[in-house]
């Protein structure tokens, strides 16, 4: 297994939108080892395929404490969507800054395991806001975006800053 580098907003890389997967093969299984490996040392609780470079439809999901509970998304889908909440969220692709976005609550998503076989899955409180955000990632969108404009930019602008003083 190996650490894979996690893209940083405001990289255009972001907003490429993810492909199916048409074959869950050993290359897929290796990218979602490479992928939980670099979700787990982040830390964070969810990782797109995106994040890392990678554009193809899938996420990573853990939100026990014990970090042993691993939910593969391949070709996510969601079918359904009802109620509404607000959670501050943070990404591994914009570290440092939370903020609060509202999305539905409870979600119902269909995708294939990491065997490449289908399920549906009902999920709510922290489980449905990472399924979002991280299908958002395949889709090109990332939480600031639901921040205002402002908001955006001054985000935009302090990691630009610390990405050159990283240099």
């Amino acid at each position: 297994m190996a650490l894979l580098k996690i893209v940083h907003y405001p990289d255009p890389r972001l907003h490429k939108i993810a492909q199916p997967i048409t074959t869950v093969d050993d290359n897929i299984k290796a990218l979602i080892a490479n992928m939980a490996e670099t979700m787990y040392s982040a830390p964070g609780v969810g990782l797109a395929a995106t994040q890392v470079d990678r554009h193809v439809r899938l996420i990573l999901v853990d939100i026990s404490e014990s970090k042993n509970d691993l939910k593969v998304f391949i070709n996510p889908e969601i079918l359904e969507a009802s109620g509404q909440s607000e959670h501050e969220e943070g990404c591994l692709s914009v570290p440092g800054i939370y903020d609060t976005v509202t999305r539905p609550e409870r979600v119902r998503v269909r995708a294939l395991d990491r065997d490449g076989q289908p399920f549906e899955l009902e999920a709510d409180g922290l489980m449905a806001v990472c399924v979002q955000h991280e299908i958002d990632h395949l889709n090109g969108k990332v939480f600031v975006e639901y921040l205002s404009r402002l908001k955006q930019e001054r985000i935009r602008k302090k990691l630009l800053k610390q990405a050159r003083e990283a240099m």
